[in-house]
């Protein structure tokens, strides 16, 4: 991943130290949970490849999808400094995960303030992702939120290098978009063929495809992903 143009490069102590941090590789199948809500996880995770997603449940089994994962994320570092998951996270695909302890979380913040920032930088990113999530449930019209959504994961699974620069297949399906985006399953359907009635997206089997960013963005008032370089732990 390290030669993506979306990700910063490491001066060579930290990429050093992150050598010695990994534990391993973990490869997790499509449907897997990866981490639970109010588990206790000895390790945190940097996504290598594959698509997975956050969600939170409530007592009587509704979902609420908070956020997709997707190569270069880290996950896991909530559990780390809040003592237990606030949250789960679901593997979408097949997901290769790199496996990191969490006992030397201290060590990192200690001496490596290059990489503390890259995590405190990422943890800032999510929070902001969040932000545009609840902007998107609580105003956002059902066809916004929807476009939205799907512009969002297509320009950020293009960033961190899943499909081409322009067609992106994404492995999601309309019960996804549904608990994402606090529609029925009903009203998901309605508003997914008005998408592609316009022509922005394609609908298959195991997934959907963008085909058309920019009317997509012009639906749902998003200016696109502006990150700039970003860090990789």
């Amino acid at each position: 991943m390290r030669p993506l143009p979306a990700f910063r490069a490491f001066e060579p102590e930290e990429l050093e130290f992150i050598a010695r941090f990994k534990r391993g590789e973990l490869v997790v199948d499509r449907g897997a949970t990866v981490l639970v809500e109010g588990s206790h996880s000895p390790h945190l995770y940097t996504v290598l490849s594959g698509w997975g997603f956050r969600f939170k449940l409530l007592p009587d089994g509704r979902r609420q999808i908070l956020n997709y994962v997707m190569p270069g994320d880290l996950i896991g570092l909530q559990g780390s400094i809040m003592g237990e998951m606030q949250h789960s996270v679901e593997a979408l695909s097949g997901l290769i995960l790199c496996v990191f302890e969490r006992d030397k979380l201290l060590e990192l913040y200690s001496k490596h303030p290059g990489l503390a920032y890259d995590i405190t930088w990422l943890a800032s990113r999510e929070e902001r992702m969040l932000d545009e999530n609840l902007l998107s449930v609580g105003r956002r019209s059902a066809i916004e939120r929807a476009a939205y959504l799907l512009a969002f994961i297509h320009e950020r699974a293009r960033a961190g290098g899943l499909g081409t620069r322009s067609r992106v297949a994404i492995p999601i399906t309309q019960q996804h978009i549904a608990d994402t985006l606090g529609l029925s399953l009903v009203h998901t359907n309605k508003t997914l063929r008005k998408l592609v009635q316009r022509g922005v997206i394609e609908w298959r089997d195991g997934g959907c495809e963008v085909v058309d960013l920019q009317k997509l963005l012009y639906i749902s008032g998003w200016e696109g992903l502006d990150e700039g370089k970003r860090p990789l732990v």
